[in-house]
């Protein structure tokens, strides 16, 4: 880290107990401030760039739900106190922000120091390739996840009769409803096979493309 230190805490002498109960109290559905070091704009602008410049950047506060904030261990040094913890968190979610708050409930203060990814939707790292593995097998003998599969995956579905099929592909506006529970997501269009064939989201009692993947 760089800059001039402004304050210093000593969290030393925090329990485990309060620690746990901070924790514990940032799961849920939470109101969460951005941290202002982030890529969120501001008037045209990322906010990292602004407080780079100098610029007192302070974001809205958004709705995040945290459905898992576990701690799997503790390391006390002195007037420092690390945690590893596993987070399960909807999208949008900042973990620097709740590093932050958790540090502010306890009153010490609080920052990220490494962060992985793990899980995005249904995929997980598990899944992943090394870079041995890359660089040892030819593309095609890697397991690769399929388009229709990915769409099946991350959104909801909608399955085509088979007049509506050219039209999809041609990007043409569907008078349907594609799923009245998600309608504020894109909907993943399906040939009666099952193909994927495009991304539509719902304008009213009609639904436009996003994006086609299928050739015309």
């Amino acid at each position: 880290a760089e800059g001039d230190v402004i304050d210093a805490r000593d969290a030393g002498g925090l329990s485990d107990d309060a620690i746990l109960a901070a924790v514990e109290a940032l799961r849920g559905d939470l109101t969460q401030v951005p941290s202002a070091v982030s890529a969120i704009k501001v008037d045209g602008e990322r906010a990292y760039k602004r407080v780079r410049a100098g610029a007192d950047v302070v974001l809205s506060p958004r709705p995040v739900h945290i459905s898992s904030f576990e701690i799997t261990a503790t390391q006390r040094q002195g007037p420092f106190v690390d945690l590893d913890v596993h987070v399960e968190c909807s999208t949008g979610t900042y973990v620097r922000a709740l590093a932050r708050d958790l540090g502010r409930a306890l009153d010490v203060g609080g920052h990220l120091t490494m962060l992985r990814r793990t899980r995005v939707g249904r995929y997980d790292a598990g899944r992943a390739a090394s870079l041995e593995q890359l660089a040892g097998h030819p593309p095609e003998a890697l397991p690769v996840i399929g388009l229709d599969e990915a769409a099946v995956d991350n959104f909801a579905t909608y399955v085509l009769a088979i007049d509506e099929v050219a039209g999809v592909r041609n990007g043409r506006t569907l008078c349907a409803e594609l799923a009245p529970d998600r309608s504020d997501q894109p909907v993943a269009l399906l040939a009666p096979s099952g193909t994927f064939l495009a991304l539509y989201e719902q304008r009213g009692a009609v639904a436009t493309a996003v994006a086609v993947f299928a050739p015309a």
